[in-house]
């Protein structure tokens, strides 16, 4: 546990608020859409855009993940410093990836480790496991790199990708991706991670696999591009727009691109990243022209803000808070609404509850300057 400010300073010396503000949004919106998804398994109907898609297409769910892997890329821009190719700076990347790394997997197996026999087998991709490698990749290149350099490489792995995921998959199955596990990249899953995935069966495959890994690293060196531009010390509001002009291109181009390569979130398509990274550096973009004013006095203890101060800390209380979830006292208000507003609205009141039980102990160590350092 490390205190003081998490804000990560640009070179022209201000606090980015903006950053902060919206990597809280996005710790908000997780904590929203996981809830959503276990209050699902256990009363039935809920609003469908706070569910991930069941394969192509897009939901408001769906642009959470992508949002943190584009703001790793953007803190890694504000935040570098001159001795960031050192070895010692090297060596703090790989320490800190590989605490990501284990935390995930420690929490993606608290019920394996409670119990070999009744859950597994266990899983080895997740979510702050893909974090993590891509936050070792773009910080090892960031130093080492160029902003042309790192733009080419991003290309270059997006388009990479789509060929990979048209390869014909071995065995003579066809190639279609627009169904589940019908696809080279599902394939290789299969074949790498056997049962040790997400998805189980002959088309299964993992949504953070192994060849999505490459896409995802793309989408965090785009973000890296976003921070080079804040880290000019622009005005304010030209910054601001030219994010916000970068955001729209990302999304017409995303969008584009999807009407021949589906967006899919399972499979990290390139359309997918071009999609979320645009609406994520476009609301970037609006967050900076807003809150990194000279005129706009930073707060601790806010709502947004102190998710987004403490990100890993809510992420870990909130998986390890989940079980709640399951207990009659959370599903007490769905009960009582229910039969008034609709399941769907009644749904929204356990999660709530949630996210609310879970932004006190994290405003609590705002206001007292206590901040997770991984």
């Amino acid at each position: 546990m490390a205190t003081g400010p998490r804000d990560a300073p640009d070179r022209a010396g201000r606090r980015l608020r903006s950053l902060d503000l919206l990597r809280g949004v996005t710790v908000a919106g997780m904590i929203t859409v996981n809830a959503t998804a276990g209050v699902q398994r256990l009363d039935g109907p809920v609003f469908p855009t706070l569910l991930h898609a069941e394969w192509a297409g897009f939901t408001l769910a769906d642009t959470v993940f992508p949002a943190f892997l584009t703001m790793v890329g953007v803190s890694i821009a504000v935040s570098a410093r001159g001795d960031a190719a050192g070895a010692a700076a090297t060596r703090r990347v790989i320490a800190r990836a590989a605490r990501l790394i284990l935390i995930g997997l420690l929490l993606g197996h608290m019920f394996f480790l409670a119990d070999f026999t009744r859950f597994g087998p266990p899983r080895l991709p997740g979510v702050l496991q893909r974090i993590g490698i891509v936050f070792a990749v773009c910080a090892l290149l960031y130093p080492r790199m160029g902003t042309r350099a790192r733009a080419i490489l991003a290309g270059v792995l997006l388009v990479g990708y789509w060929g990979l995921c048209l390869v014909p998959v071995p065995g003579g199955g066809a190639t279609d991706l627009w169904v589940p596990g019908r696809n080279f990249v599902s394939w290789v899953d299969r074949a790498v991670l056997g049962s040790w995935r997400y998805v189980k069966g002959p088309a299964g495959f993992d949504p953070e696999g192994v060849l999505g890994t490459l896409p995802a690293i793309a989408q965090g060196l785009l973000g890296t591009l976003a921070g080079d531009y804040l880290r000019r010390g622009l005005p304010v509001r030209r910054a601001a727009q030219r994010l916000a002009g970068a955001g729209l291109a990302g999304i017409v181009v995303g969008l584009a691109w999807g009407l021949v390569f589906p967006i899919v979130k399972g499979l990290w398509t390139s359309s997918f990243v071009l999609l979320s990274t645009g609406i994520t550096v476009l609301l970037l973009g609006a967050f900076h022209a807003w809150f990194d004013r000279d005129d706009r006095p930073a707060r601790t203890g806010d709502f947004f803000g102190s998710f987004g101060r403490n990100a890993i800390a809510a992420y870990v209380l909130h998986e390890v808070a989940s079980l709640i979830l399951t207990g009659d006292a959370m599903q007490l208000p769905f009960r009582w609404l229910a039969p008034v507003v609709g399941t769907q609205v009644a749904a929204l009141a356990p999660v709530a509850v949630f996210v609310a039980l879970v932004w006190w102990p994290i405003a609590y160590m705002d206001w007292r300057g206590w901040y997770l350092r991984v």
